[in-house]
């Protein structure tokens, strides 16, 4: 069982408990490689509350194409970001965006590990 706080030391809250399930069944060595992969991946919540202030004040929509949600990152520019209503409603729920954002990422890393050893399962998936 890896040490999740050891290998990734910046999570918090709700995403540490849900990294922590689901690196409960890998070694040492397969718990390094999905921390390495999934750092590079992930996206702090911080990040994202910066970028949606820029859109509040600048360009609107940008922390959504950061998100990989290009298609609302193209309506948040024609529509100023729905008229300010849905930059103010990312404003209040930055965290969550990442959040979702993050767990996307950590199965997609996951889905990259079990494949690179097949002896890694994980029953949350």
């Amino acid at each position: 069982m890896a040490n999740v706080l050891r290998h990734l030391p910046e999570l918090e809250g709700m995403e540490l408990g849900y990294i922590q399930g689901l690196m409960k069944n890998m070694d040492e060595d397969q718990a390094s490689l999905f921390a390495q992969v999934y750092r590079a991946r992930r996206k702090d919540s911080q990040m994202i509350l910066i970028l949606t202030l820029i859109g509040f004040f600048g360009f609107a929509g940008l922390h959504r194409f950061i998100l990989g949600q290009v298609g609302l990152g193209i309506l948040y520019i024609l529509t100023v970001g729905l008229c300010f209503i849905g930059t103010i409603v990312d404003l209040v729920n930055y965290k969550s965006l990442a959040y979702e954002y993050n767990i996307k990422m950590a199965h997609e890393t996951l889905s990259m590990i079990t494949n690179n050893f097949p002896g890694t399962g994980s029953s949350q998936i």
